[in-house]
């Protein structure tokens, strides 16, 4: 039987619940607009568009993939490209690392493969505010703006997201508009004057109008706040810093009689976090209450599950205590990103993959189909440091990590890691119980109010998780692969200086944590593999923890001179608006983006030139014979699929009851 169109499936989803979004009263009452007379509101509706009409049509491939690997002694790859998920059709049909002959194996090549003859080839890394930062330093001094009279402290603490919250249209307590053409359709309603949520982890507002139904606390706007475990991405070390918010459709706050109650709501909630984290309990099949008729799907979210997830500037000032936001959670906030389920995708379901499948999008009103059900839109500073709507280039950097192979008609192209849950990176790392639901702390991070502005602002209080596969430290995991602070395999000065103080022969390690000076590949090699045993001696000897088994504050925060370096950095992105090339800069290329491999494992520009010692790495070759493989890059990554520092497997999920690495 054929399959029914895509458009088909969007418009009769959309007849049914055009709103997408937890609304107390009725689909059919809630359909006018409180600014508009319509009766009914606008239908989800974009356009089908080749993804080579960008600038750069490979925005879903992150910056982070292009890193050398240090003759494989850091493997950031494996914390995105893995199997086990797939494998255990855990919310994701994309193994990464081998399982799947067609994707092939991302730990152990750069096999980014280009989508058609025509286009420029994805073996070219466009990132050049990253990887060139001189570049972006052009774009900025041609604005004749002079950098050092900003003030960053003053910046970082304005609030930019309330200003953009109220530009929102519709009924205040959904997050679609409904308003055809309106670029803030799908700003997630949630307003920051409610926040920071309260103790349970609950929004509650003092405005009835965006309130879904009133609980013993107060009047509840059905979101509730997320805290998991970070890694190597969205960390204080590099510059930015999460808030995560969930909500379910109305249904699953109320009984069985219809009426609202925090009890159902909370034990709907419990089931979710189960069904994520894959520990359903036997026999157990539904959600309850009035979403009794609601099958638990295991790695799955229901429909018109809403996820808000504001992205904040660092502020090691920020912990909670005489700020808004915990966690070094800056009041401005650098992008406000919003998913909602609008499909359900099973991984059971028989999937395709074209590179040339066109993205199914609206320019005018800001989102984009991530390909396996979800509506994703997002908010990203202007020049001038407000909100305004993404671009279809700057959203398809979204689907770059929340996205999976989905089938539909046409064939929609598919992008995404192979950790995720239901495409969704933070909920399986939620920590369990009550601790999982409150504001995001960053590991309970407290301001050092004696720190001198050159030293680690402040202390964690909270300690490591263990990984349920693993069966050792989230974190120390993390260490132990990449032997750096982030996935791009970059160490502070200060965590530098830290483990050059702490890691000594004087300490009893087998030597003493080397500076990464070297002036030949061989040197290189012979560093970065001390590096990486000095690392995981420091991790066994859970020296990584402080004597109240917390994680040592200079792993995981920046010095105040640091981070406001890298915002004042980030900000001249900011002002040229060169967003497409690149969200991150260092102010000078980075060490994993330079070439130092010797004869038996080098490689040339595309076309034949030979690299220099220590030259930027700005392309890799690829296959040029008449196969299937034509134009996909070739280059090994150098990680030995046979060696210690590759796993196939990870996999996101903690051990439950939550435990954690001990002394």
């Amino acid at each position: 039987m054929k399959k029914p169109s895509l458009y088909l499936i969007i418009s009769l989803f959309v007849s049914e619940f055009a709103l997408l979004g937890c609304n107390p009263e009725s689909i059919s009452d809630s359909n006018e607009s409180q600014e508009t007379n319509e009766t009914t509101i606008a239908p989800m509706q974009g356009e089908f568009r080749a993804r080579t009409l960008f600038t750069n049509p490979y925005a879903n491939i992150p910056a982070q993939c292009y890193i050398e690997t240090s003759f494989g002694t850091q493997n950031a790859c494996l914390f995105c490209h893995s199997n086990a998920a797939a494998k255990q059709r855990l919310g994701s049909t994309l193994a990464q690392a081998g399982f799947d002959d067609y994707i092939g194996n991302l730990q152990l090549e750069y096999a980014f493969g280009p989508a058609d003859r025509f286009s420029v080839n994805p073996n070219i890394n466009p990132w050049e505010n990253t990887i060139t930062p001189h570049k972006l330093d052009e774009a900025f001094a041609a604005l004749d703006i002079d950098a050092d009279s900003w003030d960053m402290q003053s910046y970082i603490k304005s609030d930019n997201w309330q200003a953009a919250y109220n530009k929102k249209r519709g009924d205040a307590k959904v997050s679609n508009s409904g308003i055809a053409g309106d670029a803030f359709r799908l700003f997630p309603a949630l307003n920051p004057a409610a926040l920071p949520a309260d103790d349970d982890g609950f929004v509650r507002t003092q405005n009835s109008g965006e309130a879904l139904f009133s609980d013993a606390k107060g009047m509840n706007t059905g979101w509730r706040a997320v805290n998991f475990m970070p890694y190597g991405i969205f960390m204080p070390h590099t510059g930015s810093v999460s808030g995560i918010y969930v909500r379910l459709d109305a249904k699953f706050m109320q009984d069985a009689n219809g009426s609202y109650s925090l009890d159902i709501y909370k034990q709907n909630l419990e089931l979710l976090e189960q069904a994520i984290q894959d520990r359903i309990e036997n026999g157990t099949t539904h959600y309850v209450g009035g979403a009794s008729d609601e099958p638990l799907h295991r790695g799955l979210f229901p429909l018109k599950t809403e996820f808000a997830h504001p992205l904040h500037y660092v502020d090691v000032d920020a912990d909670g205590t005489t700020s808004k936001f915990p966690g070094t959670r800056a009041s401005h906030v650098k992008e406000i990103r919003y998913m909602v389920k609008w499909k359900m995708y099973y991984p059971d379901e028989p999937v395709i993959k074209e590179e040339n499948a066109p993205l199914y999008y609206n320019e005018k009103e800001s989102w984009i189909d991530n390909g396996a059900g979800w509506w994703m839109s997002a908010f990203i500073e202007d020049a001038n440091g407000s909100l305004r709507g993404q671009t279809p280039e700057e959203l398809m950097q979204c689907v770059g990590c929340h996205s999976s192979k989905y089938s539909f008609e046409p064939a929609q192209f598919t992008s995404g890691t192979g950790n995720t849950i239901d495409t969704v990176w933070s909920f399986s790392r939620k920590f369990t119980g009550d601790l999982g639901w409150r504001e995001m702390d960053c590991l309970g991070y407290k301001k050092n109010p004696y720190a001198k502005s050159n030293e680690t602002s402040g202390e964690a209080h909270r300690g490591d998780p263990i990984n349920r596969d693993a069966d050792m430290g989230e974190y120390r995991k993390f260490l132990n692969h990449v032997v750096g602070a982030s996935l791009y395999g970059d160490m502070p000065k200060s965590m530098e200086a830290y483990l050059k103080t702490l890691i000594t022969k004087a300490n009893g390690y087998s030597d003493n944590f080397p500076s990464l000076t070297f002036e030949s590949v061989e040197q290189l090699k012979a560093t970065q593999s001390l590096r990486l045993k000095l690392m995981r001696e420091f991790t066994a000897k859970k020296e990584y923890l402080t004597d109240e088994e917390y994680i040592q504050a200079p792993l995981l925060y920046p010095t105040l001179e640091e981070s406001l370096a890298g915002a004042k950095g980030y900000r001249k992105v900011v002002a040229t608006q060169r967003y497409t090339k690149g969200k991150d800069y260092f102010g000078e290329t980075l060490f994993t983006y330079k070439y130092y491999r010797d004869e038996n494992t080098s490689f040339t520009h595309m076309d034949g030139t030979p690299y220099a010692f220590g030259e930027t790495i700005t392309d890799r070759p690829y296959h040029t014979e008449e196969t299937i493989l034509w134009h996909v890059g070739k280059t090994e990554t150098l990680i030995d699929e046979e060696g210690d520092n590759y796993d196939s497997e990870y996999l996101p999920i903690f051990k439950y009851p939550l435990e954690f690495e001990v002394k």
